[in-house]
C-alpha cells in the first residue's frame, strides 16, 4: 500500500525555486546533515534529482543534502516537486524517503520517526509503520504499548495492504481455522479476506493447526471464555514434505528436479528451480549474510523476508491442493 504522501506529489510539475525561501526545520534527522555526503554530491557532476517540498509550509521534506550542495555550488535556485498533503503526512513522507534511498536515517532516528507516526497515525498497523519508518514490526509494537494513550478508541487499524483489521482478531482466527479445516486447499490471502486478518495471521492459524495447537495464542483469549474450547483439529503434514529441512536434504531434491526435462526445457520450469536453488544454501551461509546485513536496511530486509515466507507458504498449499487433486 502507497503512504497518502505518494498521492499527493506532483510527479510532473517540476519548478525551480529560491533556496532562500524554503524551511529546513523538523526533519526527521536530528543530527542535520553529513558535511562528507554533501560535499559529495556538490561534484556531483550531472543534474541531481528535485527536491520535495511542503507546499503549504516550503518545509523541505526530502532532499536537505542536495539543497546544502546546491548551496556549496553557489546557486540560489533549486528544482523542486510539491507536496499538498497535511503536515503529519509530510513528515511521513520524509521518513520514509530518508529509509528507501539516499543517505539512511540512523537507527535512533528511525525509532522516534516511528514513535512520533504512531500518535500522528495510531490507525496504522504495526506492519505499516514499520514498513515507513524502516524498523521491526514488533519494536513498534513496543514502541506502541510504551506510548500513552495509543489504543483508546481504537478497535481496529489499517494494514500494510490497505485492509481495515480489528486489533483483536480472535474471532478472526476462529473463522480462519474453520475455513482451513474445511478447505486446506484456499490461499492465505483468500482466507484473509473472509476472516478479516492479515495473510501472515492466516499463516500462522495454520501453522498451529498443524501442531495441533489451539489458533488463538493464550494471551489473544478474552478472560477464561474461550477456554472450554476444544483446540482446532491438527493438520495433517503433506506426505509430499520431507520432515527433514537440513540444507542438504533440500540440495538433493532441487538436483532431483533439474534433472527432469520438464522442467529443464521450458522457460517457467527454469525459473521455478533458479528460485528453489536460492534455498539450499545452509544456516550457516544465511547467519553469514544476516550478519551482513547494514543496520539502516535490517527493518526492511525482516519485512520482506517475512513476506516471501507468506508467499512460499501458499505456494506450497496450493501445490500440495493439485497433488490431492491428481492422486
Amino acid at each position: 500500500m502507497a503512504t497518502p504522501g505518494h498521492a499527493q506529489i506532483d510527479q510532473l510539475m517540476v519548478v525551480e525555486v529560491e533556496i532562500g525561501s524554503l524551511s529546513t526545520a523538523d526533519s526527521p534527522r536530528t543530527a542535520g546533515v553529513d558535511p562528507e555526503h554533501v560535499e559529495a554530491l556538490a561534484v556531483v557532476q550531472t543534474p541531481l534529482p528535485p527536491i520535495t517540498v511542503h507546499r503549504p509550509t516550503m518545509r523541505v521534506i526530502d532532499g536537505l543534502h542536495r539543497l546544502r550542495a546546491a548551496e556549496l555550488r553557489g546557486h540560489t535556485k533549486i528544482a523542486v516537486k510539491y507536496f499538498d498533503g497535511p503536515e503529519d503526512d509530510a513528515f511521513v513522507l520524509a521518513v520514509e524517503s530518508n529509509v528507501t534511498h539516499g543517505l539512511p536515517l540512523t537507527a535512533a532516528d528511525r525509532k522516534r520517526a516511528a514513535a512520533r507516526i504512531v500518535a500522528s497515525h495510531p490507525q496504522w498497523s504495526d506492519r505499516m509503520i514499520a514498513s515507513v519508518s524502516g524498523i521491526a514490526p514488533g519494536t513498534v509494537a513496543d514502541i506502541r504499548r510504551r506510548a500513552p494513550g495509543t489504543e483508546s478508541g481504537t478497535a481496529s487499524r489499517i494494514g500494510h495492504d490497505g485492509r481495515v483489521r480489528p486489533i483483536n482478531g480472535a474471532e478472526g482466527r476462529r473463522l480462519a481455522s474453520e475455513l482451513i479445516a474445511q478447505n486446506p486447499g484456499l490461499s492465505l490471502r483468500q482466507v484473509a479476506r473472509v476472516a478479516s486478518i492479515s495473510p501472515e495471521t492466516v499463516r500462522d492459524v495454520r501453522n498451529r493447526m498443524m501442531r495441533g495447537e489451539d489458533p488463538v495464542p493464550r494471551r489473544g483469549r478474552q478472560g477464561n471464555r474461550d477456554d472450554h474450547r476444544a483446540p482446532a483439529p491438527r493438520m495433517a503434514r503433506p506426505s509430499a514434505v520431507p520432515d527433514r529441512d537440513a540444507a542438504q536434504d533440500r540440495a538433493a531434491a532441487v538436483q532431483r528436479l533439474k534433472a527432469d526435462p520438464a522442467l529443464r526445457f521450458s522457460e517457467i520450469g527454469r525459473t521455478l528451480l533458479r528460485l528453489l536453488t536460492i534455498h539450499t544454501i545452509s544456516m550457516e551461509e544465511w547467519d553469514q549474510i544476516i550478519d551482513k546485513v547494514p543496520p539502516h536496511c535490517r527493518g526492511i530486509v525482516a519485512y520482506l523476508a517475512g513476506e516471501s515466507a507468506e508467499m512460499w507458504t501458499e505456494v506450497a498449499v496450493r501445490v500440495q491442493s493439485k497433488v490431492a487433486e491428481t492422486a
